[in-house]
């Protein structure tokens, strides 16, 4: 059969995250396979870098959890599977999905999700909001750690008769790549920076949110210190507090309080995360609450960089523990502040033994390209 199809996905807004970079993935890639390519936002920064003669963007207001709104879009997408004559609707967030599901009901177009997270629910009527996301023709999970939350806490809402299967997220591995940095570029990182020591780097990327473990790292840099005796690095945390001023002023608090003040850089953002993690040594993912895939994780290895993550959610899937990186014990400073100390006494050969095994573990399962072509493939299916 043709390989033509025409596909619409649908997303709150296109910025920075994984969910994002993976609709931003597929709108490129299904084109280059004689699709049409179609997104539906709210906005977002990702928006200025789509090929616009490749990838169609419409606007509305899928971000909103208005039950009017929600309904407001489901009328619009109606119109829009009608003019552009689209075969598939693929939902990646919840309130769209359910204006989704009204269209592609209506439409009797096949309706596609991608479950990104585990998303919180303290109630029936949260659970049942959260449900949207498995009453598609076909469930994408974004790692074996959702696809098991799925089962152990939506298997009231599963139809066997509907395909469920993980397809793990992907990066760019060749925007990814250590080889592609030059020293000059480094050295102005450094700069900009205020490093101008030669001592290693110790690097935790993230927003300043309190589940992804800042404060934790702190306490175990601190305890890192006391069990030198020196210090022998510097930390880098860097991340866009997006407006959490008061959580931002208690990790300064807590650096002064541990006496790092020196030792400690708050960067606010990079605008080229591959350079960041070149001029780094070590790799820091200390989430206290499980990662759905854990980006971080995978970029750090496919530039070669010794990844130490938290024992928990999809890090346990990406991370070979003592082979591409640690893996220590979640919420636990102690368990951190051991495993950098064994990270700082590796010597050169190792580390770079176990970074050419972390870029090798991305480029075999991680990378976008496998990404795209698994989804693309399972589009196909479903419409023969």
């Amino acid at each position: 059969m043709s390989s033509n199809i025409n596909v619409l996905q649908v997303i709150p807004k296109l910025g920075f995250g994984g969910a994002e970079t993976g609709c931003y993935d597929i709108a490129h890639y299904l084109p280059e396979n004689n699709c049409k390519s179609f997104i539906v936002t709210s906005g977002g920064e990702l928006i200025k870098f789509v090929d616009k003669e490749k990838v169609k963007i419409i606007k509305l207001p899928v971000n909103s959890k208005n039950p009017l709104l929600i309904l407001f879009n489901g009328i619009a997408l109606i119109a829009i599977i009608f003019f552009y004559n689209i075969q598939i609707v693929h939902a990646r967030s919840r309130a769209p999905a359910w204006s989704c599901l009204i269209a592609t009901k209506l439409t009797g177009r096949k309706f596609v999700t991608t479950f990104h997270g585990t998303y919180n629910f303290n109630n029936r009527l949260k659970k049942i909001y959260n449900s949207v996301m498995i009453k598609s023709d076909l469930i994408i999970a974004g790692s074996n750690f959702i696809f098991s939350h799925i089962k152990e806490n939506y298997s009231e809402y599963l139809n066997v008769k509907k395909k469920f299967l993980v397809i793990f997220r992907g990066i760019n591995v060749d925007y990814f790549d250590a080889s592609t940095k030059i020293e000059a570029d480094e050295n102005k990182l450094l700069k900009s920076w205020e490093i101008n020591e030669k001592k290693k780097i110790i690097l935790m990327p993230g927003r300043l949110t309190s589940w992804k473990g800042q404060e934790l790292f702190l306490e175990s840099i601190n305890l890192v210190n006391i069990q030198l005796g020196y210090e022998a690095f510097y930390a880098v945390i860097l991340g866009s507090d997006q407006g959490r001023d008061l959580y931002k002023k208690k990790l300064f608090r807590l650096s002064e309080q541990y006496r790092i003040t020196n030792q400690i850089k708050f960067i606010d953002n990079c605008k080229d995360m591959a350079l960041a993690y070149k001029v780094s040594d070590i790799v820091i993912s200390a989430s206290i609450e499980p990662e759905a895939f854990g980006r971080v994780a995978v970029e750090a290895q496919s530039m070669q960089k010794l990844i130490i993550a938290s024992d928990i959610g999809g890090s346990r899937e990406t991370v070979i523990d003592e082979k591409t990186g640690f893996l220590f014990k979640s919420g636990n400073a102690k368990s951190l502040s051991e495993k950098i100390l064994k990270a700082l006494s590796l010597d050169e050969l190792t580390l770079q033994s176990m970074g050419a095994r972390g870029r090798k573990n991305v480029v075999e399962k991680f990378n976008v390209e496998k990404m795209c072509f698994s989804t693309y493939s399972e589009y196909k299916k479903l419409i023969i």
